[in-house]
């Protein structure tokens, strides 16, 4: 059996279907299951071991109908059983149904034409759940399990060796990203948290723990966050993981996670590591798993994150 699951968006949208993906595993263990994603998320699938093949397919450009074609032979030379779509695009739909995949599951709406199987989109619910109710339409009704991770065990050897080189390996350390994507930004979704809020909070973490590091990540998009950072207070650390394990990795060694909704929150939430999250236009409800006490939510009431005071994020640390 092959199973194809469709699944748009970035990083932190592809670590919340990976329960989905768990379940279909556990479902159809003898199965190949690929995805079909966004080049920008292909890297999240170096933490998942339930995965086959990673596809790639941009479906926020503007495709053409040679882009559909290519599409379409790349789905029809690996014959699917059954296919999972995310999306709501009709044009998905119609592509499956071209391909003569015979199970098509999907959400309910004006535009399921194509679908065969369709299941009730709750969207008020946190994320990965409404993506596992995509398993209902194939007859499997398992509770959602939590996201969780795999790490490869040389990403875990790279983060050690940064531990010793950053020499917090036996203090312990709290970690701090404090950027978002540039590509949230240029849609109007600004979640980057000011960096004299940051400041303030590293500054009042140092003078009552002076002698627990501050490690700061710096991303490719983060360059000119962390600098302001370090110009400021130049005992802040700084580590660069080169791809999502090696952060994962970092991540759960940390003491504490301090974050903005972003990927980096997810890796945290997954590894377990205990994790204060700024939230600002997003619905922090919908990206933490309920009943969760390792993942604080900070809630800008405003929607805007710069209108969370750093007292409050200080308040939540020493809570």
């Amino acid at each position: 059996m092959r199973i194809l699951a469709l699944v748009p968006g970035g990083i932190g949208d592809q670590i919340l279907f990976f329960p989905t993906l768990a379940t279909l595993k556990q479902q159809y263990p003898d199965a190949a299951i690929d995805v079909l994603v966004e080049p920008r998320a292909k890297v999240a699938y170096r933490v998942c071991q339930n995965v086959n093949e990673v596809l790639l397919f941009d479906y926020k450009d503007r495709n053409g109908l040679a882009d559909y074609l290519n599409l379409l032979g790349v789905i029809r030379d690996r014959e699917y059983d059954i296919a999972l779509t995310l999306g709501q695009r009709w044009v998905v739909g119609f592509l499956l149904w071209l391909n003569g995949i015979s199970v098509r599951v999907g959400y309910e709406g004006d535009k399921s034409w194509f679908l065969t199987h369709t299941v009730p989109l709750k969207s008020k619910q946190y994320a990965a759940q409404m993506y596992h109710d995509l398993v209902h339409g194939l007859g499997i009704h398992t509770p959602c399990p939590p996201v969780s991770i795999n790490v490869p065990k040389s990403d875990i050897d790279w983060a050690e060796n940064e531990q010793k080189r950053l020499e917090i390996k036996d203090s312990g350390y709290i970690l701090l990203h404090g950027g978002s994507s540039k590509l949230a930004l240029e849609k109007g979704i600004n979640k980057v948290y000011p960096v004299k809020s940051w400041l303030q909070i590293v500054e009042n973490i140092q003078d009552k723990q002076p002698n627990l590091p501050v490690v700061v990540v710096k991303g490719p998009e983060d360059s000119e966050l962390v600098q302001q950072m370090t110009t400021n207070l130049p005992n802040v650390k700084v580590v660069s993981p080169p791809d999502i394990g090696k952060l994962a990795a970092m991540t759960a060694g940390a003491n504490l996670m301090l974050c903005t909704d972003s990927a980096p929150m997810h890796l945290a939430i997954a590894v377990g590591t205990y994790t204060i999250a700024l939230f600002g236009p997003t619905d922090s409800s919908k990206l933490i798993p309920p009943d969760n006490d390792k993942c604080v939510a900070v809630q800008s009431r405003s929607k805007s994150i710069a209108d969370i005071a750093p007292m409050t994020v200080i308040e939540k640390i020493w809570q």
